[in-house]
């Protein structure tokens, strides 16, 4: 039963993964690619003549490594994309079997949007998606908001649509609310070294192919999980 409902996730996840990137390719990527050289063409901050600077300059010289524009990056962000989606199908899956009611296309498609809201659509209304060069607050504070806020919104929506006592439901209302209401962490200055127009399309692409991922997900997972999942229940 476990290695059919692993192969669900592997196979929904690896065709979703790389359809993503094929649809990145023509819309995300281009935009990153744009911002990186606008941000590789920023003049550099004034330097500072100390020796501590030269120190600190020193050790920091070292980028980190990123893959090489071409083949190589696309390599790396298909393998990206295909792990991003198996584990979000694992976890669609892992729904299903909890839920013990039967699954098909349909019904993924709503558990795939539900993934859309939680994973995506709620977290860009406080961090939306930034294009490179984007000033942003510390990736630590950022990375506990967004955690709280998908946590919070799956709670909330679970306990609205499975839940039908009216406490439920309120509180299902205030989890949705609540990371909101705390507020995103963001810098002392905002903005991006893009201009303004690439970063508001590469918002709106972002989001339009995570909900190609999601609903794709959802869907597939959903289809192989009505074939190949009933089947496991059943030996």
């Amino acid at each position: 039963m476990l290695r059919r409902l692993l192969l669900t996730a592997i196979v929904a996840g690896s065709v979703g993964g790389l359809a993503i990137t094929l649809l990145q390719l023509q819309t995300v990527v281009p935009m990153i690619l744009a911002a990186e050289a606008f941000e590789d063409g920023a003049p550099p901050a004034p330097a500072i003549e100390t020796a501590a600077h030269d120190h600190q300059a020193h050790q920091h010289a070292a980028a980190p490594w990123q893959p090489a524009d071409g083949a190589e990056r696309t390599v790396v962000t298909a393998a990206a994309n295909i792990l991003v989606g198996i584990g979000f199908s694992m976890l669609l899956v892992a729904c299903f079997t909890l839920r013990g009611r039967p699954v098909g296309f349909a019904q993924g498609l709503l558990w795939g949007l539900a993934g859309y809201a939680a994973f995506a659509v709620a977290p860009a209304l406080g961090l939306p998606p930034e294009l490179p060069g984007t000033f942003a607050a510390p990736l630590v504070d950022r990375q506990a908001w967004w955690l709280g806020t998908v946590a919070a919104t799956a709670a909330g929506l679970a306990l609205i649509v499975f839940v039908r006592a009216p406490w439920a439901k309120a509180l299902g209302g205030a989890l949705l609310l609540v990371p909101h209401l705390v507020g995103a962490p963001h810098p002392d200055a905002e903005g991006t070294l893009a201009p303004p127009e690439l970063a508001d399309a590469f918002i709106l692409a972002s989001l339009a192919s995570a909900a190609v991922l999601w609903l794709g997900l959802g869907g597939l997972n959903g289809w192989l999980f009505g074939r190949w999942g009933a089947q496991a229940q059943q030996t």
